[in-house]
């Protein structure tokens, strides 16, 4: 074996990787070449001098990027609005579920069922809405389902106004819906305007920066499989035991 072969090997073993060559082959040579003994030596200590060292000192950065983050939390006020907003469509919810249950409907068959119907579509908006309340970031998933809901149930009122099968101001206990709408829209377009830390940025309309949906996603922790991704290593190296 040549020096050569013998030193690449030895700086192999340094480093934990794999040998070019077998071990027994490279330590017969490093036995009877003292040029190659000289030469581990030196590169241990360098090995040594290199990954042992002093901690440097840096600045302390705690407080001047807890005071750089943005709110996790926007909308403040959008959020309790449609808070009350949720509670009131809730309690319309529980108010129709208990004359279902007393009787007091006023209707039978069919048209009891679809009573039945309108009250557990009435709580689950309820539900979810207050849902979004918490969660901000399914706020633009809720967006949809409202959004065609409150269109089909306002051109319906729009044509039974018009046709005198309902009043004013049945027509009008449908604006906590609208209100809902609103609210909505503001707390998801607040969340998607305020970036995460460690979010991908992306350049929306006007140039102002907001994060992507799927930035939001890996920030918050909802990707496949629930929770952030794990970290792994970018390199695997076989270590010989001692």
């Amino acid at each position: 074996m040549d020096c050569g072969t013998c030193r690449e090997a030895l700086s192999a073993r340094l480093d934990n990787e794999a040998e070019p060559v077998p071990s027994a082959e490279v330590d017969r040579h490093l036995a009877s070449c003292s040029a190659c003994a000289q030469w581990l030596v030196r590169a241990e200590a360098l090995t040594r001098a290199v990954r042992v060292r002093p901690a440097e000192a840096t600045p302390d950065l705690v407080a001047a990027v807890a005071a750089a983050v943005p709110p996790r939390r926007p909308a403040v006020a959008a959020r309790l609005a449609l808070a009350g907003v949720a509670l009131a469509q809730l309690l319309v919810a529980l108010s129709q579920l208990l004359n279902s249950m007393t009787g007091h409907t006023g209707h039978g068959g069919a048209s009891g069922h679809l009573f039945n119907e309108g009250a557990a579509w009435n709580l689950a908006l309820g539900l979810g809405l207050l849902f979004v309340v918490r969660r901000v970031e399914r706020a633009g998933a809720l967006l949809p389902v409202l959004g065609s809901f409150v269109a089909v149930l306002g051109a319906y009122s729009a044509h039974d106004l018009i046709t005198g099968v309902t009043t004013p101001a049945r027509v009008l206990s449908h604006a906590p819906l609208l209100v809902a709408l609103v609210l909505l829209f503001v707390v998801h377009r607040e969340h998607r305007r305020r970036p995460v830390p460690g979010s991908p940025l992306a350049a929306g309309p006007g140039g102002d920066q907001h994060v992507g949906d799927e930035g939001w996603a890996a920030a918050s922790g909802d990707l496949a499989g629930g929770g952030p991704r794990p970290l792994r290593p970018t390199a695997e190296r076989r270590t010989d035991a001692a």
